[in-house]
């Protein structure tokens, strides 16, 4: 096989291709160019992982791929919608029905069970399913805390919590940002091959930024950035 026939193999099945994604931020007087020009995309049920140092614009990257925060110029394409097209009330139902979110410091509602939380993004849709609710929470092996509230649980238990939130609508493509960041080193194995299996048995596309070699080997792919580029 070619180079070329090579690269058309690995992308023979997109699921999200971002083009010439740019951000800037002003700094008092100063304009900062944290992203620039990046071109990107992610294969249907592909695990990717987006490492470099601090700084570096790979959490900047990841919330423009989310459509958590908007770039200067350029697109983000998922399956058939043209994200940078869809006001805000348009792409919040994308969201809701094609995108998981796992971060670093949780996210959990705080007056809200354990249960209560991973049914939250079905609330929203207006999709309940409580047979799918009390099959994550064993999953996760939260059975035992369904009824707990946030502040009542190890980080590891929370950060359970949000893999399950994040996986409860079975979603095309979840973006995890130092998913394991806050945790320990065992905590954050058990964290990270939940999410793993899960996204597995869901066949969705995982996006994780991480500073985590190990994590890093286990991904499909990983993803370099410095100084607002992709390099590697």
């Amino acid at each position: 096989m070619t180079l070329s026939s090579a690269a058309s193999a690995s992308r023979s099945n997109i699921l999200l291709n971002a083009s010439k994604l740019t951000k800037t931020v002003q700094v008092g007087e100063q304009t900062l160019s944290i992203i620039k020009e990046v071109d990107i995309y992610i294969n249907a049920g592909e695990f990717v992982v987006i490492m470099g140092k601090s700084g570096s614009g790979k959490s900047t990257l990841l919330g423009l791929l989310a459509t958590l925060d908007y770039p200067d110029s350029g697109s983000v394409e998922l399956a058939d919608h043209m994200l940078s097209d869809l006001d805000e009330d348009a792409l919040a139902v994308i969201r809701q029905r094609d995108m998981g979110f796992v971060f670093q410091s949780f996210h959990l509602l705080p007056t809200l069970t354990v249960a209560e939380n991973i049914a939250f993004p079905l609330d929203i849709a207006r999709r309940p399913n409580q047979a799918r609710v009390n099959e994550l929470i064993e999953a996760v092996d939260l059975g035992h805390r369904r009824d707990s509230l946030p502040n009542q649980l190890s980080g590891g238990e929370q950060q359970r919590t949000a893999v399950a939130r994040a996986l409860v609508s079975h979603p095309k493509i979840v973006f995890a940002d130092e998913p394991t960041g806050n945790l320990d080193e065992q905590n954050a194995n058990q964290v990270m091959q939940l999410l793993l299996d899960l996204r597995q048995q869901v066949g969705s596309a995982l996006v994780v930024v991480t500073h985590d070699p190990a994590l890093a080997a286990m991904a499909d792919r990983v993803i370099t950035m410095h100084d607002g580029r992709i390099v590697s």
